[in-house]
């Protein structure tokens, strides 16, 4: 699921099956330092551990029992490598498993919050008092009556008579909850803990760093070459532009490819940004009349995902021709959730939630070698990077925008009319936010044009016409995400405006569901 670092140590995280795996991450990352996720079926490949050379393991959680046949697992030999190991629920339960201990069915569930005692100020817990009793997030139906030999209690609970768990000698640690989401209040607590006092990791992952590394990277890979960026206008492929073109300088070339699918002005803005801002050479192309054509009567999302990012590789295959030089080199605003979304690693517990359109939605012939600069990075790690090359907040600061635009955001078929009334829809909703002073509160804001009609009352007459859908998260990375809730009085106005300005619509309903079940968009 990620790529070793050459010359960087971090921690290595096992993804035994856990929603909350790339929590994990996150909260690594947030404490500057660098880690990578690997499906659980990598932990039985101790070359590959040693090659990594971890400052720590973390085995994350799972939604199986450690008895289940084919449940994942790693190489027990991992306890015994010398490197700290941070279990965390079923991972605990896993360390417990590989060293002897029993794990059995408990008659008396845990899930949601619960309450553990502390019963030693040391370890993952440092900073407790013993006999202390703190709020947990936990997730367990099994049970583990007493610790594996050679191994001591460190917390309680309830239902649990090993909450928490620690080998005397070796540095293996077990917690039987989540300490990486926000449900358990000291949980930042435990994961610094093992980072710095028992990892004795250094906090120097940092953009700065980052940028660093990419460019000598960069450089290495690209050789005398060429590169081509294509450019959305969004904020993932600004700062993939700007990284490599720090790294190539004049030897990269921008194709913004308007492509019919855009919002509002969107092509007038990043040629006056693009060329203002960063000094790139950038070409601008109108392929509107080919993308609207391969997507003509096309209704299902994952099809036009897929013929939209194969014609992006024709278009940009045209284009590089009249770039000078030799190019070798597509470059990707790709991020890690883009990664963890798109495709489940080789022995890896995830499913394929949809195709970005670039992860594995492009052509497998096509003639350019990728470079990805933050496929490693969460969405804020990016925006960081942004800041530090000197990009305007403007740009960095702008609500993601998928690659296939206004595509995915008209349900059923694309058409130059229905696209029109979306944008028109779009750009109310989006001003108006703005105007209320409430943009910067919201990850992600758009609307969507439904394939219904309905009934309505316009004047003196009856209507039946297209309903629009307004939607507006809140995230920290868009793995998860849950509505915004708006004052009443501006969801009100924004409503009203779109009924009233844009031709067509008679209705606006407001999407209040969460990430998972739904997704952020909609499609």
């Amino acid at each position: 699921m990620g790529n070793v670092v050459s010359g960087r140590r971090g921690i290595l995280i096992f993804d035994c099956g856990s929603q909350f795996t790339q929590l994990i991450a996150r909260r690594v990352r947030e404490a500057h330092v660098y880690c990578e996720i690997h499906p659980a079926s990598r932990g039985m490949d101790l070359a590959f551990i040693k090659r990594f050379d971890p400052k720590g393991v973390i085995l994350s959680g799972g939604p199986n029992s450690v008895f289940e046949p084919g449940a994942p697992t790693v190489d027990a030999k991992v306890l015994d490598l010398g490197v700290p190991v941070l279990g965390i629920c079923y991972g605990m339960q896993l360390v417990a498993r590989l060293a002897g201990g029993e794990v059995t069915p408990s008659t008396e569930r845990e899930y949601g919050r619960a309450d553990i005692t502390i019963r030693e100020n040391a370890g993952v817990f440092a900073g407790f008092t013993v006999g202390e009793q703190t709020t947990v997030w936990a997730s367990h139906g099994d049970r583990l009556d007493q610790p594996p030999p050679g191994y001591r209690v460190t917390a309680t609970s309830q239902n649990a008579p090993v909450a928490g768990m620690r080998h005397d000698a070796k540095p293996v640690y077990g917690v039987l909850f989540h300490p990486e989401v926000v449900h358990t209040p000291r949980g930042g607590e435990i994961l610094e803990n093992f980072l710095f006092a028992i990892c004795k990791c250094a906090a120097d992952w940092t953009a700065g760093q980052f940028i660093t590394e990419q460019i000598a990277g960069i450089q290495k890979t690209v050789g005398t070459k060429r590169a081509i960026c294509g450019l959305s206008g969004g904020v993932d492929s600004a700062v993939a532009a700007a990284l490599v073109h720090r790294a190539i300088g004049d030897r990269l070339t921008c194709i913004f490819v308007d492509h019919g699918l855009l919002r509002m002005h969107e092509r007038e803005q990043v040629e006056r940004t693009f060329r203002a801002h960063m000094g790139i050479d950038l070409r601008v192309v109108d392929a509107s009349g080919q993308f609207l054509a391969r997507l003509a009567g096309i209704e299902d999302p994952e099809e036009k995902r897929r013929r939209i990012g194969h014609t992006f590789i024709d278009v940009f295959e045209a284009a590089s021709k009249d770039v000078p030089g030799e190019v070798g080199f597509l470059v990707q605003g790709t991020l890690y959730p883009d990664v963890i979304e798109s495709a489940s690693p080789k022995g890896g517990p995830s499913v394929t939630i949809k195709t970005h359109h670039n992860v594995g939605g492009l052509r497998p012939d096509m003639p350019f070698a990728l470079i990805e600069p933050l496929r490693e990075l969460f969405k804020d790690e990016v925006r960081q990077v942004g800041r530090e090359l000197g990009l305007p907040e403007e740009m960095v600061g702008r609500h993601p925008f998928p690659g296939p635009g206004l595509a995915i955001r008209v349900l059923g078929a694309v058409d130059p009319g229905r696209l029109e009334t979306l944008r028109r829809a779009d750009s109310i909703y989006l001003e108006e936010i703005r105007q209320a002073g409430l943009y910067q509160d919201i990850w992600q804001a758009f609307a969507v044009l439904l394939p219904v009609k309905s009934v309505g009352v316009m004047g003196d007459g009856r209507t039946y016409e297209n309903a629009v859908a307004l939607r507006a998260v809140t995230s920290s990375d868009g793995m998860t995400a849950d509505w915004f809730a708006f004052p009443p009085e501006v969801l009100g106005r924004i409503a009203n405006r779109i009924i009233n300005e844009v031709k067509g619509v008679n209705r606006v309903v407001y999407d209040v569901s969460s990430k998972p079940p739904a997704t952020i968009e909609w499609e």
